[in-house]
């Protein structure tokens, strides 16, 4: 009666062992799963910022294109304001000097 009382408690305790197995496997399995789902999802919210700063990069670029012709008419403007600086002071320069030799 002993013997079988020890060997069914034998049995009982390898289902315990079994069950403590089976439990650790499916909880090892459930943090992979989590770890591979926030693996995912890193990756996911890379690619999404990666895909922002391409579309900023692309208006950013956009921007420049239109924005090209205006600074290059700008620049000429301006450069063409400078000459009729220069224009102006220099023939105020020459009318200064036929004063001065009117003057003499």
């Amino acid at each position: 009666m002993r013997v079988r009382e020890s060997a069914s408690e034998r049995e009982r305790e390898r289902e315990r062992m079994r069950v403590r197995v089976r439990e650790r496997e499916r909880g090892e399995r459930e943090r992979e799963r989590e770890s591979a789902r926030d693996r995912e999802q890193m990756r996911v919210r890379e690619s999404a910022r990666m895909r922002v700063r391409e579309r900023a990069r692309e208006r950013e670029r956009e921007r420049q294109r239109e924005s090209a012709p205006k600074r290059e008419i700008a620049r000429k403007r301006e450069s063409a304001q400078v000459r009729e600086r220069a224009r102006e002071r220099e023939h105020m320069r020459e009318s200064e000097r036929e004063r001065e030799r009117e003057r003499a």
